[in-house]
């Protein structure tokens, strides 16, 4: 698994393109997608944010996106796709929880909004990256770039 800044440093036109579709509304969002062992997956609208070269994305304390985070570490993570611009962006792999309280105050102090005490803190580590590029709606099929990191 990788930090965004690896990701970005091994496929640079990828990271980028998806750096922007990311912030294309002019916060991060996205669907986060979690599973678990004995449920069906889930998909969440969240924000997410590339700071310092890790992608990040607070949850709700009580919700079933933590349950899943925490028990099970898998997600997916897929940028809204605009009807005019259908590109997308796909993210997936494992989460780390960050619990240092100074790195979490950081992050939350570059936030879209104002996370309170409740709200978990999770890096998105990356294992496998997709970009589907369609310039127009009549553009079909997406020219797929797909990337992994090395093992």
């Amino acid at each position: 698994m990788t930090t965004w800044a690896e990701f970005e440093q091994a496929e640079p036109r990828m990271a980028a393109r998806g750096r922007d579709l990311f912030y294309r509304s002019g916060e991060g969002e996205g669907l986060l997608i979690t599973a678990s062992a004995d449920q069906p997956p889930r998909a969440h609208p969240v924000n997410a944010a590339i700071i310092d070269g890790h992608l990040y994305t607070f949850v709700q304390g009580k919700s079933g996106k933590r349950k899943d985070l925490d028990e099970d570490g898998r997600y997916a993570f897929h940028c809204h796709v605009y009807p005019d611009a259908p590109t997308e962006f796909l993210v997936r792999g494992h989460v780390k929880e960050i619990t240092d309280p100074a790195t979490k105050q950081t992050i939350a102090d570059q936030w879209f909004w104002t996370p309170d005490h409740s709200y978990p803190l999770y890096e998105l580590l990356i294992e496998h990256a997709l970009l589907g590029e369609r310039p127009t709606p009549n553009d079909y099929p997406p020219i797929y770039s797909s990337w992994k990191p090395a093992q």
